[in-house]
């Protein structure tokens, strides 16, 4: 498996999209409750292979991600080479970016010395969805690049 399995959550949501995978394999619903009780090891890999293809599909879409933590904010612009990314670190322990006061504590204070941005950027060296994938796992999220794209113009 190149991924991990999606929740169970993530697999009723896309329940239409698995009952076409499956029929793509040439199982019914009969068929596929006979698998799942006569070889359950088949099932969990049809279930791995659908899960593989879902973040297959989305991580090659994807094109921001954030990740937030108590004082960092991780933004991350990637395309088909590599990544750039802003990085904005609180230097306050009273700064939570957690919260909602703590996005709107750095709106009114950006500017000042409390708040450190720096820029980057880094090629593949490995498989891009891999990559992605990484820091999905490790609690980055997709996004629509809003505060990226403020921050570009900004700085």
């Amino acid at each position: 498996m190149k991924y991990t399995r999606l929740t169970k959550e993530q697999l009723e949501e896309l329940h239409p999209e698995f009952i076409t995978f499956l029929a793509s394999q040439s199982i019914d619903k009969a068929a596929w409750d006979e698998l799942k009780a006569t070889k359950p090891e088949t099932a969990e890999h049809q279930l791995d292979v659908f899960s593989d293809l879902i973040w297959d599909s989305v991580i090659t879409k994807a094109q921001w991600l954030e990740h937030y933590s108590k004082n960092h904010i991780f933004l991350f612009k990637l395309d088909q080479q590599g990544m750039e990314s802003i990085v904005i670190h609180a230097h306050t322990p009273t700064a939570d970016f957690l919260t909602e006061g703590g996005l709107q504590w750095l709106n009114e204070n950006i500017f000042s010395d409390e708040v450190h941005i720096t820029r980057g950027k880094k090629d593949f060296t490995e498989d891009r969805n891999i990559a992605i994938f990484s820091l999905i796992e490790q609690g980055a999220i997709l996004s629509e690049g809003v505060l990226y794209k403020q921050l570009e113009d900004m700085f």
